[in-house]
Order: C-alpha cells, then sequence, then structure tokens
C-alpha cells in the first residue's frame, strides 16, 4: 500500500511539474487535459490514506515500537506529500466544481497511543451529481467565430448616423424600441440561463457539502460510541482498583492483628519459660539434695537410679536451654546498661558543659559591670559636649533667621523680576503663535497654489484626449511604458511627502515638489497614453483610453482635496497608482514583439543570425556558380551572353554583401567590447535591447534578400521568370544592406576603421546592385525581339482605327499604372504599421488607408519571414525601377 501511494503521488508530481503555475491553466483545455486524471488519483489516495492508518495502529498493538519505526518515518513522508497535494489541488477552479477534496489533518496520527485511532477521520471525497442532459453547460470558451450580432446594427447605425438613412427613408422609433428592447430580452435571457447553470452548480456544491457534513456528523457519532465505551471500560477497572484497594485495607488490618497475637504469644511464652527456669532451680537444688541421698542407696536402687539418670539427661538438656536464653537476656541486658551508661556519659558532658557556660556567664557580667562603668564616664563627657552643642545652635539660629529675612527680600525681588520675564515670554510666544501660523498659512498657500497649476496641467492632459488635433499624434509603447513607470515612483514620493506635511505642516517643500513631479509626469502619461492609443487596436485602445481618463479623474480629486485644508487629511494619494499600474501594464501588452526569445538569448541570436546570413550567401554564391555551368551547357549565342553577364553581375554582388557582412560581424564585436564594460556580451545585447534587435532584423533581411536573389536570377535563366523581379530583387537586397549599415552605425565610433571599411563594402554593394540592374536591361532589350512598325499598307481609316485602339491601350495601363501605385502605397504604409505598431497576439485586421493609423495592425510576421522591417533607400538606383525613398523605422 505505501509503494501504491507512493506512485499515485509521483503522479500527481509529475501533472502539476508540467503545468505552468503563472497563467490560469485550469482554465484551458490543455490543462484540463492533464488535470482530469488527478480526479481518480485524490479517490484512491483518500482510501489508501485511511487504510493504511488503520493497518498502522493493528500493528502497532501488535509489534514493538522500535520494530515500526522505518513504517512510521515512511507514512510521516508520505502525509506530508499527500497533505501538500490536497492543498494544492483544493486551491484550483477546475476541482473546485467537480470534486470536493478533503483537508487532512496538520500533524499526523501518533501510533504510539493506541487511543489516537478514535481521533482518526475519514477523509471523504464527495463528487457532485451529474447535471441532467437536457441542461446545457456553459460554454467555458467562445466557439463561435463570427461577429456578435451586435456589430452589424451597430455599424448600421454608425453608417446612418453618418451619411443618413438609404434612400431617404426615416426609421421609426417605436421600430428602434422594439429591436433594442428585443435585444435586452435577448441579453436579460442569456443571463437567466447563467444565473440557472450557476444556481444548479451552487445546489450541487452543497448537496456535496451536505454529504459531507452528514459523513463528518457519522464519524462524530461513532467516535462518541467509542468514548462511551472508553468511560465504561474506565468506571469498571476504577470500581475494580477500588476494591482490591479495600482488600488490601483488610488484609493489612489481618495482618497487624496476626502480628499483635503473636507479640502476645510471644509474651506468655516467655513468662511460661521464665516460670519454668523458676521451677527447674528449685528442682535442681532438689535434686541435688537427692542425689547425695540416693548415693548412699545406690546399691539398693539400681532401676530408679537409672530412672533418675534419664531424668537427668533430660533436665540437663532443658537446663542447657534455659542456660543459653538466660545468657541471651544477660546480653540484652548488657547492652541496655552500656547505652544508658552511654546516655549517662552524654549528659555528665552536657552538665560540664552547661556549667562552663554558667562561668563564662558570671565572666561576662563582671565584664559588663566594667563597661557600665566606663559608659557612665562618657555619658558624663557627652552631656557637658551637648550643652556646648546647644549654645552653638542658639547663636547659629540667630545667623539664619538673619539670613531667612534677607532671602525673603531677595524672593520677592526675583518674584517681581520672574512675573517681568513670564510677561515678556508670553508675548514672545504670541508672537512666535502668530509667525508659526502666518508660516502654516504660507506653506498651505504655496500647496494650494502648485495643486491648482497641477490641477490645470492635469485637466489640459484629459483634455487632450478628446482633442480632434491630438488624434494625429502618436507615441510608442516603450515611451508610455518609461512614463508610466516615472509617474509610479512620483506616487510613491507624494505619498512619503503628504505623510510628511501631515507630522510637520511648516515645511511643505517635500510635498509641494512631489506633487509638482508627479502633476508632470501623470500629464505625461496620460498625453502618451492617448497618443499610443491612436496607433492600437481598438479594444486595447479602448481600455487605454479609458485608463488614462480614471487616472485623470483619481489625479484631479487628489490635487482638489489637496486644495481643501479640511479635506487634506483625508487624501490617498495610493489610489492614483491602480490606474497607472493599469496603463503601465496595457503599454507592456502593446509592446512589439519583433523576436519571440527573452533578452539573455539575444547575444547568442546575434551570432546566429549573422552566421545564418553568411551561410545563405555561401549557399547562394554557391547555386549561381551551378546555375552558370547549366546555363553554359543548355544555351549558347545572345542567350548565353546575357545569362553570364547577369550571373557574373550576381556573384559579384554576392561577393560584396558576404565581404559587407563580414566586416558589419567584425564592427559589431567592436562595439560590445567596447561598450560593455566589466559586463558580459550577454548583459551588453541585454542592456541594448533595442539596438540587438535591429542588428538580428537587418542581418535576416540580407540573408532573405539574397535567397530571393538567386531565385529570381533561377528563373531568368530558366526562362521561367521575369527581368523585373531581378531588378526588384536587387534594389531590395541593396536597401538590405544599407539597412544593416544603419543598424551598425547607431553605436559605432565615427574614428573606427572597421566602421570606415564597412561604408566602403556599403558602396561597393551599391555598385555591384547597379551593375545587376544594368546587365538585366540590357540582356532584356537584347533577348526580346523587337517587331518593326511597317504602316505602309494600311489605309487611312485603318490608321486612324489601330490609333484609336492605340490610345485606349494607352489609357488602360495608365490607368492600371496609377492602381499599381497606389497598391504599392498602401503596401508600403502596411510594412510601416508592422514595423513601427504593436499588433494585438490574437488579432488580425486589414490595413486600411486613413489619416490615423489606428486599427491597421496586424499579426506580426513569423522568423521564417521576411523581416518587418522597412529597407532603407539605395539613392545611386534608378527611380524607374519601381522602388521609391523610404526611411529606416525603429522599432
Amino acid at each position: 500500500m505505501f509503494d501504491y501511494m507512493d506512485c499515485e503521488l509521483k503522479l500527481s508530481e509529475s501533472v502539476f511539474r508540467q503545468l505552468n503555475t503563472a497563467i490560469a491553466v485550469s482554465q484551458m483545455s490543455s490543462g484540463q487535459c492533464r488535470l482530469a486524471p488527478l480526479i481518480q488519483v485524490i479517490q484512491d489516495c483518500s482510501h489508501l490514506y485511511h487504510y493504511t492508518v488503520k493497518l498502522m495502529f493493528k500493528l502497532h498493538s501488535c509489534l514493538p515500537a522500535d520494530t515500526l519505526q522505518g513504517h512510521r518515518d515512511r507514512f510521516h513522508e508520505q502525509f506530508h506529500s499527500l497533505r501538500n497535494f490536497f492543498r494544492r489541488a483544493a486551491d484550483m477552479l477546475y476541482f473546485k466544481r467537480l470534486i470536493q477534496i478533503p483537508r487532512l489533518p496538520e500533524g499526523p496520527p501518533n501510533f504510539l497511543r493506541a487511543s489516537a485511532l478514535a481521533e482518526h477521520i475519514k477523509p471523504v471525497v464527495v463528487i457532485p451529481e451529474e447535471t441532467t442532459e437536457d441542461e446545457e453547460p456553459e460554454n467555458l470558451i467562445e466557439i463561435g467565430t463570427g461577429p456578435p450580432a451586435g456589430e452589424p446594427a451597430v455599424v448600421a447605425d454608425l453608417f446612418e448616423q453618418t451619411f443618413g438613412p438609404p434612400n431617404g427613408s426615416v426609421r421609426d422609433d417605436r421600430d428602434l424600441q422594439i429591436e433594442t428592447l428585443k435585444r435586452e430580452v435577448e441579453t436579460l435571457r442569456a443571463e437567466l440561463e447563467k444565473i440557472k447553470l450557476e444556481a444548479q452548480r451552487n445546489i450541487t456544491q452543497l448537496k456535496g457539502q451536505a454529504n459531507a457534513l452528514e459523513a463528518e456528523l457519522e464519524e462524530q457519532r461513532t467516535q462518541k460510541q467509542r468514548a462511551l465505551v472508553d468511560s465504561e471500560q474506565l468506571r469498571h477497572e476504577l470500581a475494580q482498583l477500588r476494591a482490591a484497594q479495600q482488600e488490601g485495607e483488610r488484609k493489612q488490618g489481618l495482618r497487624e492483628a496476626e502480628a499483635e497475637k503473636k507479640a502476645s504469644a510471644t509474651e506468655a511464652r516467655y513468662t511460661k519459660l521464665k516460670e519454668q527456669h523458676s521451677r527447674l532451680v528449685a528442682t535442681h537444688a532438689e535434686l541435688l539434695r537427692k542425689n547425695a541421698d540416693t548415693a548412699k542407696q545406690l546399691t539398693a536402687k539400681q532401676q530408679s537410679q537409672e530412672e533418675v539418670a534419664r531424668v537427668k539427661e533430660q533436665l540437663a538438656f532443658q537446663m542447657e536451654q534455659v542456660k543459653r536464653e538466660s545468657e541471651l537476656k544477660l546480653e540484652e541486658q548488657s547492652d541496655q546498661l552500656e547505652k544508658l551508661r552511654r546516655e549517662l556519659e552524654a549528659k555528665a558532658g552536657e552538665l560540664v558543659r552547661v556549667q562552663e557556660a554558667l562561668s563564662h556567664t558570671e565572666q561576662s557580667g563582671s565584664e559588663l559591670s566594667s563597661r557600665l562603668d566606663s559608659l557612665s564616664a562618657e555619658k558624663d563627657a557627652l552631656s557637658s559636649a551637648v550643652r556646648q552643642r546647644e549654645a552653638d545652635l542658639q547663636a547659629a539660629q540667630g545667623l539664619v533667621r538673619e539670613k531667612e529675612a534677607a532671602l525673603s527680600q531677595e524672593q520677592l525681588r526675583s518674584s517681581r523680576e520672574r512675573d517681568a520675564l513670564q510677561g515678556r515670554l508670553a508675548d514672545k510666544e504670541s508672537e512666535e503663535q502668530g509667525l508659526r501660523q502666518r508660516l502654516l498659512d504660507e506653506q498651505f498657500a504655496v500647496l494650494r497654489r502648485t495643486a491648482a497649476e497641477a490641477e490645470r496641467i492635469l485637466q489640459d492632459a484629459v483634455g487632450k484626449l478628446d482633442d480632434p488635433l491630438h488624434l494625429r499624434c502618436t507615441s510608442s509603447p516603450d515611451y508610455l511604458v518609461s512614463r508610466a513607470q516615472a509617474a509610479l515612483d512620483a506616487v510613491s514620493a507624494l505619498e512619503k511627502g503628504h505623510a510628511q506635511y501631515l507630522t510637520s505642516r511648516s515645511d511643505a517643500s517635500a510635498l509641494v515638489a512631489a506633487l509638482t513631479q508627479f502633476s508632470h509626469l501623470a500629464a505625461d502619461t496620460i498625453v502618451n497614453g492617448g497618443a499610443t492609443s491612436h496607433l492600437a487596436p481598438t479594444d486595447p485602445a479602448d481600455r487605454l483610453v479609458d485608463a488614462c481618463r480614471e487616472c485623470g479623474a483619481q489625479a484631479l480629486e487628489l490635487v482638489g482635496r489637496l486644495q481643501d485644508p479640511q479635506a487634506l487629511l483625508q487624501a490617498q494619494p495610493g489610489l492614483v497608482r491602480p490606474p497607472l499600474q493599469g496603463i503601465l501594464q496595457l503599454g507592456q501588452e502593446l509592446k512589439p514583439k519583433s523576436l519571440d526569445v527573452r533578452q539573455e538569448e539575444l547575444g547568442a541570436m546575434v551570432d546566429k543570425e549573422m552566421a545564418a546570413t553568411s551561410a545563405a550567401i555561401e549557399d547562394a554564391v554557391r547555386r549561381i556558380e551551378d546555375m552558370m555551368n547549366q546555363a553554359r551547357h543548355a544555351s549558347s549565342g545572345v542567350k548565353l551572353e546575357v545569362n553570364e553577364r547577369i550571373l557574373n553581375s550576381c556573384t559579384d554582388l554576392m561577393k560584396a554583401i558576404r565581404l559587407l557582412v563580414t566586416t558589419s560581424t567584425s564592427l559589431q564585436k567592436e562595439i560590445v567590447e567596447s561598450g560593455r564594460g566589466a559586463a558580459t556580451q550577454q548583459e551588453f545585447y541585454a542592456k541594448n535591447s533595442r539596438w540587438t534587435e535591429g542588428l538580428i532584423s537587418a542581418s535576416k533581411a540580407v540573408g532573405w534578400g539574397a535567397t530571393q536573389l538567386v531565385e529570381s536570377a533561377d528563373k531568368v535563366v530558366l526562362h521561367t521568370g521575369k527581368y523585373e523581379e531581378l531588378i526588384v530583387c536587387s534594389h531590395e537586397i541593396a536597401a538590405s544592406t544599407a539597412q544593416l549599415v544603419a543598424a551598425s552605425k547607431v553605436k559605432a565610433d565615427k574614428h573606427s576603421p572597421n566602421l570606415s571599411r564597412l561604408q566602403e563594402c556599403s558602396r561597393t554593394v551599391n555598385e555591384m546592385a547597379a551593375n545587376v540592374v544594368a546587365s538585366t536591361k540590357s540582356g532584356q532589350e537584347q533577348i526580346e525581339d523587337r517587331d518593326t512598325m511597317d504602316f505602309s499598307g494600311l489605309s487611312l481609316i485603318k490608321l486612324k482605327k489601330q490609333e484609336m485602339e492605340t490610345q485606349v491601350r494607352v489609357l488602360e495601363l495608365e490607368k492600371t499604372l496609377e492602381v499599381e501605385r497606389v497598391r504599392l502605397g498602401e503596401l508600403r504604409r502596411q510594412h510601416y504599421v508592422l514595423a513601427g505598431v504593436v499588433g494585438a497576439p490574437d488579432q488580425e485586421e486589414p490595413a486600411r488607408p486613413s489619416a490615423v493609423p489606428r486599427g491597421g495592425t496586424s499579426r506580426k510576421p513569423p522568423l521564417a519571414q521576411k523581416p518587418s522591417l522597412a529597407p532603407k533607400q539605395d539613392h545611386q538606383l534608378d527611380k524607374k525601377d519601381g522602388v521609391c525613398p523610404t526611411q529606416l523605422v525603429n522599432s
């Protein structure tokens, strides 16, 4: 059973270890799939724990405690693990609505005490009854993919409010009311269904709790019966002990009576023996006399002599016994006599000591009499000295009276001076009180003026949220996060300054400084929050604007309280912190996520991307060489000459790009070594994460451009592609290398030799790209067939007809060109949005051309796609090729 319990606990630990505790995994389908088997584990563990406790108590009743020490240690480990498992599972929302998990006691049972089994409570796992099939459970996840039913109506209302009703028709107010009421009825119906489901779940939970309470009540009753049985057993044992005690007392009395009887019998026997001894003594004397008579009659009385001999022997034996007893008695009497002699000697010693003490007392009495004589002489001397002292005392009393008179006069003069000084002190105190009150008023006036100015600043910032002119202002989430963090720090300083001002109102400098800083930082946060919302998706933008409004309202309420001396005590600067934290959290959510890597991995990512770029260029050079060999075998003449010229120019471009990437890598290492100081390379990349992400994005752009150039060249050689694709790829790869140069120049020293070499490599890349474009155009002109225009056989009418058809074709091509240019502009605008605006992670919206780019964001591309940074235009390329100047977007 212990092994079974260990397997169950290991399973639960492995499930919890795979879950991500930072998010609510119990509400996700993957987390619920992992947590579902733990319901059976909880049921098994409760029964295993109950039976293991019973078996342990049974074992302790049969075996010694030392033998089961290992069992107790293993049970204690399993108890703590099981208790942690039950507590952790009970805190999860997923288990709360499916199963009622029991709570184990704080400590394991004490198996060394047999009565602890009655304190054990069986853990009962309660599973609520399942709902009926006709009741549909509430969907935890919105599975509908279509937009809400209310959105088309809202869009239609906004359309009608802006452009008017269609065909001039006017909708009746009653129809609008009916539709509104229908929507409210649907909403209320859905809420009613939710309330019913919630009530059903509550009923199920209450039933489970009732079952648990009934089980606990039954367990309590069982324990009560056990306690009654134990108390009856203890009462019976107590009665037996009392009976045994009474029997012992009775036996003790009997033994004492027997001892008294034996003592009295022994004394009677002693008296009898004493009487027999006296009789034997008399008999002995009489027998001695008879012995003399018997000796005279020995011959005549032989038979009687023998009898006398036997009697004599008996009497001799009895005589010996009596002698031994008498000797014992004499020894006891001698011992008692010796004891009395020692006591007498002790009394004599005490008498001697008393006599000595009496003699000492007499000697001390004589000494005291002599001392008494000397003391009487001293008394006479002291009485004369006392009389002398009394005379001196009288003289001193006269002097004291004189001193007291002088002292009283001095006290009167001092009291008058003290009264005068107290009056002056009261005047000074009143003047100081006035100055203090004036100082307090001035400090509060300064605080009030500062609060009024802060109120104007905050009102202006809140007004910017509704200002139409502010709609074109934008800001980045990074700057918003920095402003919100600074405002949160200012709130802490404001709380400290407010506490100091309440402690000492004579100094409002700390509060004024903190309030000034807070007002500016809060206003800056609100303004930048509104500006950031202009580029954010609709839902996060609305939440950000609401958070800014709430922050402004709390801040205005705070500065309003600071202007009122009565409300100043109830001012709570900490109420501004939650809205600012909400703005900070929204800013963190809106941060660009161009690289889904941690800052600690940026250094490895830079090296990896630069190596991947170099590998891509090497692969491109190798593929171009293979294509050149294939072209030499598959073509000849003009086509072979054109293909060789194009592939040679592409090879030169790839070599120039490879040299540029190598130089950029050297410059990057130089920047890291010169800028990291005592920090490691990873810490430098983490500290300059934005610059690092720019390098990674630029490197990915160069690698992607090289791959696209090779593919376009391959298609051109195989006559399956267009020459225009090769020209555009040349422009794109030149722009990507320019972006890499710009990203490297940001932190490089302007006098660095690597920077000079990098710029020279950039110019070489531009020249090679121009050569690719020129060779492509010249080859295109050589390959394409030019039809000679011979109009000699046409009549005037046919010429006029073809002229009109050509004009129509020109107009169509111009229209197509205009549409494509508009499309190119929209694509570039969307490119800028992807590069510089935060996109919601779970939201994709198509780009809309508008003055305010709000809502035109989309999800960022994966790492394997083309990077989202806009390329920087190479000024040496021809604008006729369809590439317009662009700017490097700082993402």
